[in-house]
């Protein structure tokens, strides 16, 4: 007896040590790039480096406010495609698909999660870009290249499109099937029973959702570095070009190096994603927290 009680105290100080190990992680990488940060900071002020659009790196003048922007732009143009798609998809999925509909669906959800980034940028390349270049950006702009935050916005979407539907269809399927069938035995229609019990009961498991896509969406590269076009202005329509953070990083990090405190800028652009990343998802968990104590 006093063997497993051993173990298991074993085990859970373990467990704890790999808790803890995970949030140590997490604490380094921040304290690396700060440190890797430095004499950026200490050569501007934050707020001249957040809020300057100058970026002329030769004349050491670091403004983060363009690639900041254009990560924003891209990120929530994803997020306003994907999300109503993936959201009438996996209701669809869940509450009204024949069976033999989901084995044949699912398959091609994973293979959407399996392919590469970079072969979704070539397809947004040969495809997006031509159709907003010639066909949609024509009827709204004098002229567009088609390498636009609304290129990235699409080919992002695309990209978290098969995420959310996972994690929707994870949610949906944990709502007890009694409560729906209490529904549907008082007259109330598939639809309603979608609305008032589904959607309310998921109400948490949709923002979470939501939140790991747009973290998702956040830190993608090299598709979106295909399709944006890598202007260093902050865009003022979607038919502009942008340059998102990651872009930014993948693009220039070992090749311009030799500038003085560019190295200190790109590590202070990683930051700068991070940052917007962790504060994004504690906002959206005290949210959640709230939303789950009201509800319950």
């Amino acid at each position: 007896m006093n063997f497993r009680l051993l173990k298991d105290k074993l085990a859970a100080n373990l467990f704890l040590l790999l808790t803890l190990l995970s949030l140590a992680t997490v604490l380094v990488i921040a304290a690396g790039l700060y440190f890797k940060s430095l004499p950026i900071l200490q050569n501007s002020s934050l707020p001249g480096l957040l809020l300057s659009d100058k970026w002329k790196p030769f004349k050491a003048e670091f403004g983060f406010l363009p690639f900041i922007m254009g990560t924003l732009w891209v990120t929530i143009i994803a997020i306003i495609i994907a999300f109503p798609l993936s959201l009438l998809a996996s209701i669809y999925l869940s509450e009204y698909a024949h069976p033999r509909i989901k084995q044949f669906i699912a398959p091609v959800i994973d293979l959407l999660s399996a392919i590469p980034p970079v072969v979704y940028g070539v397809w947004g390349v040969l495809v997006i870009v031509p159709f907003i270049q010639d066909r949609l950006a024509p009827n709204f702009v004098e002229f567009s290249s088609g390498y636009s935050v609304l290129a990235g916005g699409i080919v992002l979407a695309i990209m978290i499109f098969p995420l959310i539907i996972s994690i929707l269809g994870e949610v949906f399927d944990t709502v007890p099937s009694e409560l729906s069938d209490a529904s549907l035995s008082l007259g109330a229609t598939r639809w309603q029973t979608v609305k008032y019990v589904l959607l309310k009961k998921s109400l948490p498991g949709i923002i979470a959702a939501v939140v790991l896509a747009i973290s998702r969406a956040f830190g993608e590269t090299i598709a979106v570095l295909m399709v944006c076009g890598n202007i260093t202005e902050s865009p003022h329509s979607i038919f502009d070009s942008c340059y998102p953070l990651p872009a930014l990083i993948a693009n220039n990090y070992g090749e311009m190096l030799s500038i003085p405190l560019y190295d200190s800028a790109l590590m202070f652009a990683a930051l700068i994603l991070f940052a917007i990343i962790f504060l994004f998802n504690a906002v959206s968990r005290i949210i959640l927290h709230r939303l789950e104590r009201r509800m319950s």
